[in-house]
C-alpha cells in the first residue's frame, strides 16, 4: 500500500512513520508548513509547523529512509483554520481550531491531494482507531485514554475513514512511543509534546484576538440584566471564566462569580454563580458521521419528509465537549427546527448528570463505548438551574 505519512517532526508523527515502514508499506514522509512566518522557531512545547519541527520531520525521515517533502498549505490553514477561529470568536463563539485542523487540512486537504497523486492512505500519529466492521470503517478510542484523540477526530465522514491509518492506536502508553523512538535511534524521542493553539504559541489568546478583531467596551451584568462591571471586550471573556472580572459589586452571597454567557450582539458579559454553569440539554447544528451513522438516524435521515418539530428515536450515547475531557450518559435525538425561515437538522443531547461550562462553538462529540458516532458544533446549551434562559 502507498502511504503518505504526515509527519509534525514530533515523536508520535515519526513512530507513526517507522511502523508504516515497517509492516511493508511503501512510505513517502510528508510535512505541512502551515506558518505564515517561515523563521519562527517554537520555544520548549509552545507552538507547532515551525522550521525546527519541519528540520526535526527531516531527520527522522532521513532516519527511516524514506522519501520526504515539505508541502505549504499556509494559504488553507490561514482561511480555513485561523480566519475561522478569529470569526467563531467574533460571533461569541469558542472553536477548536486542533479539530478544524483535522477536518479541514490533515484530512481533508492533504487527504485530497494524496488520494490525487495515487497514495492509499494518510498515515498520522493521531491515538485513535480505524476498526471495519461489515466493509464499512468505524472511529474507535485508541488504547490509552490518557492519549486518546479521537476527540479531535469525530469531524472525520466514513469516506476520509477508509483512508486513514493510526499505527500508535495500541499502543497503551505515550513512554512505549518515546522508548521506541530512541530504539530507533530518533532524534525526537526526548521531545516535549507541543501544546496550546499552534499559531499562539505565547499562550495569550486574548493578547493575539484583541489585535485582529474590534473589542468595544460593554457591561458585565447578572442574570436579571442588572449592570455590575464594565468590560473592554466582550470577545475576551469565555463562559466558565472566573478570574479578570474586576467586578466592584461583591454577590450577595459572598461566592465568586462565573461568566455564563457572552452577547457579541449587545457587548453583554453575563455573570453568576458556579451552579448556574450546570447544563443538561445540548442543541448541536453542522452534524457529521464518523462512518455510517446508527439505524436510528440513518432512517429519520432516509426519510424522505422534513419539518419543523420531526424527531427521530432515541439512542443511548456518552458526550464529550472536550478533547480530554469525561465522556457522560445520556441520550442523544435528531430534530428538524425552522430557523429564520430555514429548516436544519439539529442534534439534541440530554444528558443524564450536568455538565459544566459548556460554550457555543465547542463540539459535542457523541460516542457509544469506545466508537464514535459523531459530533456536532454546539449552537446552544440549555442549563438546569436556568431553565428558562438557555447560553447562545
Amino acid at each position: 500500500m502507498r502511504v503518505l505519512a504526515a509527519m509534525s517532526g514530533g515523536v508520535d508523527s515519526a513512530v507513526a512513520a517507522a511502523r508504516a515502514v515497517e509492516a511493508g508499506h511503501d512510505v513517502t514522509g510528508v510535512h505541512l508548513a502551515l506558518n505564515r512566518m517561515p523563521g519562527t522557531l517554537r520555544t520548549g512545547s509552545r507552538g507547532c509547523c515551525t522550521v525546527e519541527d519541519s528540520n526535526d520531520a527531516w531527520r527522522a525521515a532521513e532516519k527511516l529512509g524514506i522519501p520526504f517533502y515539505v508541502w505549504d498549505f499556509s494559504e488553507r490553514f490561514q482561511a480555513d483554520v485561523v480566519d475561522d477561529f478569529i470569526s467563531e470568536y467574533a460571533a461569541g463563539r469558542t472553536p477548536n481550531p486542533c479539530l478544524r485542523c483535522n477536518e479541514k487540512i490533515k484530512f481533508e486537504a492533504l487527504l485530497d491531494k494524496a488520494m490525487a497523486l495515487g497514495f492509499d492512505a494518510v498515515c498520522t500519529g493521531h491515538y485513535a482507531s480505524v476498526i471495519e466492521v461489515d466493509g464499512r470503517p468505524e472511529l474507535h478510542r485508541a488504547a490509552e485514554d490518557a492519549k486518546d484523540q479521537s476527540y479531535v477526530l469525530g469531524v472525520l465522514d466514513e469516506q476520509q475513514l477508509r483512508h486513514c491509518l493510526f499505527p500508535l492506536a495500541p499502543t497503551p502508553s505515550k513512554a512505549l512511543v518515546r522508548e521506541e523512538a530512541q530504539r530507533r535511534g530518533l532524534s525526537v524521542a526526548a521531545k516535549p509534546d507541543s501544546h496550546d493553539i499552534c499559531f499562539i504559541p505565547d499562550g495569550d489568546t486574548r493578547g493575539w484576538l484583541a489585535e485582529r478583531v474590534e473589542m468595544r467596551p460593554g457591561a458585565i451584568v447578572d442574570d436579571d440584566g442588572r449592570q455590575l462591571g464594565s468590560h473592554d471586550g466582550a470577545l475576551a471573556y469565555t463562559v466558565g471564566q472566573r478570574r479578570g472580572l474586576h467586578l466592584g459589586t461583591p454577590a450577595p452571597d459572598g461566592k465568586p462569580r462565573f461568566v455564563l454567557e457572552i452577547r457579541p450582539k449587545t457587548d453583554e458579559v453575563v455573570v453568576g454563580p458556579r451552579e448556574h454553569l450546570a447544563v443538561d440539554e445540548i442543541r448541536g447544528i453542522r452534524l457529521s458521521w464518523a462512518g455510517r451513522p446508527v439505524p436510528e438516524f440513518e432512517r429519520f435521515q432516509q426519510d424522505a419528509r422534513t419539518s419543523a418539530g420531526r424527531v427521530s428515536e432515541e439512542v443511548e450515547v456518552q458526550v464529550q465537549v472536550r478533547a480530554h475531557g469525561e465522556a457522560l450518559p445520556g441520550r442523544a435525538r435528531l430534530e428538524d427546527v425552522e430557523d429564520d425561515g430555514q429548516l436544519r437538522t439539529e442534534l439534541v443531547l440530554e444528558l443524564d448528570e450536568p455538565l459544566s461550562a459548556v460554550a457555543p462553538g465547542q463540539s459535542a462529540v457523541v460516542y457509544q463505548g469506545t466508537r464514535v458516532l459523531g459530533q456536532a458544533t454546539i449552537a446552544s446549551a440549555q442549563a438546569a438551574s436556568r431553565a428558562s434562559s438557555p447560553a447562545r
